[in-house]
């Protein structure tokens, strides 16, 4: 097989600080699609090969990614975005903001159940093929983010944008990244 299934795309990603919060969080869904494909790529890979070594060290990427920067993408948006848009003047930005904050416990919800899958198709060495109900939680996993993301970008951030001054911006960029450095 000249190239492997589960390679990692390119790791190339906008130069965007936390001064630029919205431009973060925007950066961060692209690792997002990027963490989503390859998760694709690694059910497809086992398909035809297998678990092996491939597949496992993509499946640690996976994990890192969910189990690190997801979260914390999530709260910056509930802590920072979410909150200005619940008494917007147009009905359909709450709404959505009702939808987005379902979502993120729709996504804990999978991500608790998918994790233990993914972590026995990293460990074990003796893992056999996807079951349908393995396969299909991946799916309701990626699904979910994927109608996600879009009414983030959609409507939330340029909602929300217009209401911080670039001192808001200042603070809330520098609250992203205290968080991130524990």
């Amino acid at each position: 097989m000249a190239k492997s299934a589960v390679s990692l795309p390119g790791l190339s990603s906008p130069a965007v600080g936390f001064e630029q919060p919205f431009e973060m969080l925007e950066a961060c869904h692209e690792r997002v699609h990027r963490s989503l494909e390859l998760l694709r790529r690694i059910v497809a890979h086992v398909d035809e090969h297998g678990h092996d070594d491939k597949s496992r060290a993509a499946v640690g990427d996976v994990l890192r990614y969910f189990d690190i920067a997801g979260p914390l993408h999530h709260q910056d948006e509930e802590l920072h975005v979410f909150p200005a848009l619940l008494s917007h003047p147009d009905p359909l930005v709450p709404a959505a903001v009702a939808q987005l904050q379902a979502d993120h416990v729709r996504m804990h919800w999978l991500w608790s159940r998918l994790r233990q899958i993914l972590l026995v198709w990293r460990d074990d060495e003796a893992a056999g093929a996807i079951s349908d109900v393995e396969r299909r939680l991946a799916d309701d996993f990626i699904n979910c983010y994927e109608r996600h993301i879009p009414l983030e970008e959609a409507i939330a951030y340029p909602a929300a944008q217009p209401g911080f001054s670039a001192a808001d911006l200042d603070r809330i960029g520098a609250e992203m990244a205290a968080r991130r450095r524990g």
